[in-house]
């Protein structure tokens, strides 16, 4: 694994604990790459891993190295993953897939040629993997909220509303590519591909930077990603979605709202309630009508099998331990996993389509080709 700071220990603790509760092939924790010594030594200590690296060139060439978790900053992604790639390592990447459109590209190139050759890899969307939502995307497949007319999708952080909030690398375009456009619209976006099993073809957006300056190690320093982004896409379907992310607002700490709307139901998600799901079925009388909560802890929900008895909720980290188990069977079976680093390169395409769109001051953009929708499920859909 290449990286050990949040991401990392995210990782980490899905990598020591999915043998524990879902049947996967055997593997050993074996490396953890991190640029400073001391401190990746200490990381694979604490997150159990047998030995530290601060060199992952050389650490992709061992032949005792099978699979590469990047959870490196988005602008190291593009150079491991193709290098990983080319040496016959199943690779997994953290979102969003890339910094840039053209970075990304190539890694899903890179990524064909090597499914050619049995070489796996995947895109790490975890909230693909909250067990609500894959009972929400069951949902809408089987046509419980029947056609699909609108979603709203809203992220919204708060760590960066303090002006005096030090500059790190994810303020920076050259280190994070993009704000919360990529660090978070990359999730609410790619629930709306998810969910629908449908692409984009239109984009209109706006991205705006509150703070411009901040504390930095050589005083204030400019701050060259955006605060907020929202975009307005329209869907193959004819449904039509909005998006809002935020890292600037006030008192929401991590919360993620899915609203989809249908013409005979709606599903309504929070992230802050992560076990329940909020289902309103439009076909019963009016009398009878209202959104009803649905506690996906039974055993017939995606995934909870493997847990607890009912009643018992799962956490944020739970979702990290599916990916593991989705991409660990995918590997085994050699089915391909999902998402794909094309499903990576669908959302990278919208992202860069809301930029475009913002440079123009909300100018409509066409899709110059169908984005690839996500439609496949991961392997375990319904696990």
């Amino acid at each position: 694994m290449i990286g050990y700071a949040f991401m990392g220990k995210a990782h980490s603790h899905a990598w020591r604990n999915v043998g524990s509760y879902f049947d996967v092939p055997a593997f050993e924790q074996k490396v953890l790459v991190g640029r400073n010594s001391a401190g990746a030594a200490a990381a694979a200590a604490k997150y159990g891993w047998a030995d530290s690296s601060t060199d992952w060139r050389s650490v992709i060439r061992r032949e005792d190295i099978d699979i590469v978790d990047i959870c490196a900053p988005g602008f190291l992604h593009a150079e491991i993953a193709v290098a990983a790639l080319a040496a016959g390592k199943h690779v997994l990447v953290e979102k969003p897939l890339a910094n840039t459109l053209a970075e990304a590209e190539s890694m899903a190139a890179a990524a064909r040629e090597a499914r050619a050759g049995g070489v796996q890899s995947m895109v790490g969307f975890n909230y693909r993997r909250v067990p609500a939502l894959a009972l929400a995307r069951e949902l809408i497949a089987e046509g419980r909220i029947g056609t699909v007319r609108h979603v709203r999708a809203a992220y919204l952080q708060d760590w960066l509303a303090d002006p005096e909030s030090p500059m790190s690398w994810r303020l920076k375009r050259e280190t994070a590519g993009s704000g919360a456009l990529g660090d978070i619209a990359s999730h609410a976006i790619d629930q709306v591909l998810f969910l629908l099993r449908d692409h984009v073809t239109e984009v209109s957006g706006r991205t705006h930077t509150f703070t411009t300056h901040r504390p930095g190690t050589q005083g204030l320093e400019e701050v060259t990603v955006d605060d907020a982004a929202w975009a307005t896409l329209t869907l193959a379907s004819g449904a039509v979605a909005s998006v809002e992310v935020s890292r600037v607002a006030t008192g929401q700490k991590n919360s993620l709202k899915l609203e989809i709307y249908g013409d005979k139901g709606s599903l309504v998600f929070d992230l802050e309630d992560l076990n329940e799901l909020r289902f309103l079925d439009a076909t019963v009388p009016v009398r009878e009508q209202g959104f009803r909560r649905i506690l996906v802890n039974e055993p017939e929900h995606p995934y909870i099998d493997a847990w607890w008895p009912q009643g018992h909720i799962l956490g944020w980290e739970h979702t990290f331990t599916h990916e593991i188990r989705d991409f660990l069977t995918a590997i085994n079976s050699g089915a391909e996993p999902s998402p794909s680093f094309d499903d990576g390169l669908a959302v990278q395409r919208i992202l860069a389509a809301v930029e475009e769109s913002a440079a123009a001051k909300g100018a409509l953009i066409q899709l110059a080709s169908p984005v690839k929708s996500p439609a496949k499920s991961p392997v375990t859909e319904g696990a």
